[in-house]
C-alpha cells in the first residue's frame, strides 16, 4: 500500500519538463493532486484541461469535441498524486484517470493544481509520432543521447558496424552495433538501423527505423517505414509510405507495399 506522494507517467510521452519543478509546485500548494498540461494546436485527441486564474483544475474534458474547446491546454500524461485520493479507486474493477478520478478531484473541490509547460512535448502513440521523435532528436529539437552535443547532419555509426566502400551513408542517420551496409547500397537521411541490420548491394533505406536483425535484400528500397525486429525484405522488393511490419515479417522478392 502506498504511503507517500506518487509521480505517475504515460509510458507513450517524450518531453523534458523540470520534474522538480513540478513537485515543488505540489508541495508549495499542499495540492492533493497535481497535472501538468501543454499547450496544442489541436485538442480534439487528448484531455483538455481548464484552469483558473488561480491555475487550480477547474475543467477535465476528455478528447472534446471542436465545439467544445474552450482552451489549449492538454493532459500532459505526468501527475503528482497523494495517496489519501486513492480510496476512491475501485479494486479489480477497470477505472480510468482521466474520465473518473481526475474529475471526482474538482466534485469534491479538492486542491487540484495545474503546471503548465511550454516546451518540447510529444504523445508517440502514433506510427508517425514515433518516427517524428527519432527526426526531432536527430535534428536537436529534443535533446538525447546519441546525438546530443553532435553536430547538424551527423552520422552516427558505430565502431561496430561495416559500411563497405561504394556504400553512401547519409545524414543525419544512426547505424548500430554489427550492422553491415554492402558496396553501393544507399542509408539516406533520418534512417535508423538496429544491430546486426545487413543491407544487401545496392538496396536503399530512406527516413526508416529498422529494428535489430533486419535483413534489406539487394535493390530494395525501404522508405519512410518501420520495421520489426528479425524482418526480412526481399530482393528488389519496394516498402514506401509508412509501412509498419511486426517482428519477424516477411516481404517476398519483387513484393510492393
Amino acid at each position: 500500500q502506498l504511503d507517500e506522494t506518487v509521480v505517475v507517467f504515460n509510458g507513450d510521452v517524450m518531453t523534458q519538463v523540470d520534474l522538480a519543478a513540478v513537485v515543488r509546485l505540489h508541495r508549495e500548494r499542499k495540492a492533493k493532486a497535481t497535472i501538468v498540461l501543454t499547450p496544442v494546436d489541436n485538442p480534439t485527441a487528448y484531455g483538455l484541461v481548464e484552469t483558473d486564474a488561480a491555475g487550480n483544475v477547474s475543467r477535465f474534458l476528455e478528447k472534446p469535441k471542436p465545439e467544445e474547446i474552450t482552451c489549449n491546454t492538454i493532459n500532459a500524461g505526468i501527475y503528482v498524486l497523494e495517496p489519501d485520493t486513492f480510496d476512491r479507486i475501485p479494486k479489480e474493477t477497470a477505472w480510468s484517470i482521466e474520465r473518473s478520478y481526475f474529475p471526482s478531484l474538482v466534485e469534491r473541490g479538492e486542491t487540484f493544481v495545474a503546471y503548465v509547460y511550454d516546451g518540447y512535448w510529444i504523445d508517440i502513440g502514433t506510427p508517425e509520432k514515433y518516427t517524428q521523435v527519432h527526426r526531432d532528436i536527430m535534428d536537436h529539437r529534443f535533446t538525447a543521447p546519441p546525438f546530443e552535443g553532435t553536430p547538424p547532419g551527423h552520422r552516427l555509426v558505430s565502431p561496430g558496424a561495416r559500411v563497405e566502400d561504394g556504400a553512401v551513408i547519409d545524414g543525419p542517420c544512426f547505424i548500430d552495433d554489427g550492422v553491415i551496409v554492402k558496396a553501393g547500397a544507399r542509408v539516406a537521411a533520418y534512417s535508423v538501423l538496429g544491430r546486426q541490420c545487413h543491407i544487401e548491394e545496392d538496396a536503399r533505406v530512406d527516413a526508416a527505423i529498422v529494428w535489430a536483425n533486419g535483413r534489406i535484400g539487394r535493390d530494395a528500397v525501404v522508405r519512410d517505414c518501420i520495421l520489426g525486429r528479425h524482418c526480412h525484405v526481399g530482393r528488389n522488393a519496394i516498402l514506401d509510405g509508412g509501412i509498419v511490419l511486426g517482428d519477424k515479417s516477411v516481404v517476398t522478392d519483387y513484393s510492393r507495399l
